[in-house]
């Protein structure tokens, strides 16, 4: 084969494989630099927590480089986080993570979200005594004009389920 075919291929494979390498840097260090919400390390105090405030605990099935989950994120739970003091936490639809279940018991992120039937992401649930869900899911995106909408009223049915 022509030594001058050879080199133009690799030089194709190799800025395919430099653009490939980057797009995958420029995209983790975007997923790094998001707020955060906090991890969920253990459910039942975490429920707890929240309960103590008089509120439910929210919590977001997420997934890295999502644009929704990036969006529900930024624009509504951590600000409500933030500014509100919304229990809430994430799990990451993938992660092989632990985290401790309602009832004490360790499994991954991903078992549990398993668990909860969860298989998009966004879905935001509401948790109140015993683990159980007081409000119905957020599941997936919806419109962005009225997901804040959606949402207060998730949390309104949330909280008067604890009253």
């Amino acid at each position: 084969m022509n030594p001058a075919v050879n080199t133009s291929r690799w030089r194709l494979e190799r800025r395919a494989l430099l653009a490939a390498t980057g797009l995958a840097c420029v995209s983790h260090r975007v997923w790094a630099t998001e707020p955060r919400l906090p991890v969920a390390t253990a459910l039942a105090e975490h429920l707890n927590a929240a309960l103590g405030k008089g509120g439910p605990l929210v919590v977001m099935v997420s997934l890295p480089g999502c644009p929704f989950c990036k969006v529900v994120r930024e624009s509504h739970l951590a600000p409500m986080h933030r500014e509100q003091g919304l229990a809430v936490v994430q799990l990451d639809l993938q992660s092989r993570d632990s985290v401790r279940d309602f009832k004490g018991s360790t499994v991954t992120q991903a078992q549990q979200i398993q668990v909860w039937g969860v298989r998009i992401a966004p879905t935001v649930l509401f948790f109140g005594r015993n683990g159980v869900e007081v409000a119905q899911r957020l599941v997936g995106a919806y419109l962005p004009d009225f997901y804040g909408a959606y949402l207060d009223q998730r949390l309104e049915t949330a909280r008067k389920a604890l009253a």
